[in-house]
């Protein structure tokens, strides 16, 4: 992919050795950590254009417009990079308030307890079954 004046700002990026970016969806309104993915410079290129999430596939090695199968899109509100410019985080609205397959609102709905167990500590809003057909 050639690099156009408009998409400069992506070769500011620390792209691993794999051409990939670890990516971290915050809800915008609340702060809220909802996901982890990754993202190549298409991905970043598109959800900058769109102004919805587009990630990489890792296991099905393509682009996925993230809510392409169940709806939940994410409108990207903003773009950040950190201070090494190699962690991407997205300020996000989730459309239908559900980021994670499992149906929550969040992937991250395990809570590590004392005694070395997790606890699953948010509710599924919506069966997968009925998410995934």
């Amino acid at each position: 992919m050639s690099t156009t004046n408009s998409a400069r700002w992506l070769n500011d990026i620390r792209w691993d050795d794999q051409g990939l970016v670890p990516v971290i969806a915050q809800e915008a309104a609340t702060g809220d950590v909802l996901m982890f993915a990754w993202m190549n410079r298409e991905a970043l290129q598109r959800t900058a254009e769109t102004g919805e999430a587009i990630y990489w596939s890792r296991s099905r090695r393509k682009l996925w417009h993230k809510g392409e199968e169940s709806g939940h899109v994410q409108k990207v509100h903003e773009i950040r990079i950190d201070c090494d410019n190699d962690v991407v985080l997205l300020k996000v609205e989730q459309i239908g308030g559900i980021a994670c397959h499992t149906g929550r609102h969040t992937c991250f709905f395990q809570r590590h307890l004392a005694e070395g167990s997790w606890e699953a500590v948010e509710p599924v809003l919506k069966d997968p079954k009925d998410i995934y057909k």
